[in-house]
């Protein structure tokens, strides 16, 4: 394939070095069974644990590392992003690629997955591209507590949802996208609602991955909890390499 190289190096692949194509990245990370509902995590990290360059994540990955971010949106029912990261991030709508539109024709999916923003202060602009070019009516994850006059310029252009009384429930949150058939459900963070997920144990896969530099201490991690909570334990899926850049997977060990 044209781009960057990437290779497996565990499960050890029968031939060592051997690059692996679109669809091998792809088989590597599809959903085995779509109508098992499945959440799972998309990060970056420094090899020191910053989720972050200079306040944004862009400086630390690589095309290895964009080429995966790509697959798995084409794979996924929805992408799940809190507010903040929208906007230090510089989202714009969802849409995706005119090769994962054909890929998704041919699987039986919608040409374009769903976006859904989790906000707890509404904080966010109804004209912007997120929402006036969006190829599927997002959704906004909120609680009941929200600003009524933000919610009501947002069921506008929006599905507006609560997903619990005075915060965003991640069970509930999960649940709501479930009952509208998002069984695939993709988070890219940021930390604060990665560690809600997590503390609330309804991340079942971590796509991780490892940039190869050193970013200093001041950037966050990949999971910011709002309390302290038991080890999470993992399996490690697999490992993949591009030039000094590792690319994993791990799914929740329950």
């Amino acid at each position: 394939m044209n781009g960057p190289v990437i290779t497996r190096l565990h499960p050890a692949p029968p031939v060592a070095g051997t690059p692996l194509t679109i669809d091998d990245l792809i088989e590597l990370h599809r959903p085995r069974d779509r109508a098992t509902p499945r959440v799972r995590a998309n990060f970056v990290a420094s090899v020191d644990g910053s989720a972050t360059a200079a306040g944004r994540t862009r400086d630390l990955g690589g095309p290895a590392d964009l080429l995966v971010f790509d697959l798995l949106r084409r794979l996924c029912d929805v992408v799940v992003v809190g507010a903040g990261t929208v906007r230090d991030e510089g989202y714009g709508s969802m849409r995706l690629g005119d090769d994962a539109v054909a890929w998704r024709r041919t699987a039986g999916l919608p040409d374009h997955p769903v976006f859904a923003i989790v906000s707890s202060g509404l904080d966010l602009d109804p004209s912007s591209a997120v929402f006036a070019e969006a190829p599927a009516r997002p959704l906004v994850l909120t609680h009941d507590s929200a600003p009524r006059a933000s919610r009501t310029r947002l069921d506008e252009v929006a599905d507006v949802v609560s997903c619990g009384g005075d915060r965003v429930d991640p069970r509930l949150l999960v649940r709501a996208l479930v009952e509208r058939g998002l069984t695939q459900i993709h988070t890219e963070g940021g930390p604060t609602l990665f560690g809600d997920l997590v503390a609330a144990d309804v991340v079942d896969e971590l796509c991780l991955t490892v940039s190869p530099n050193v970013e200093g201490g001041a950037g966050p991690r990949i999971v910011a909890a709002r309390e302290a909570m038991a080890l999470r334990g993992l399996a490690l899926d697999h490992v993949l390499l591009s030039a000094d850049m590792l690319l994993t997977k791990w799914s929740r060990r329950r």
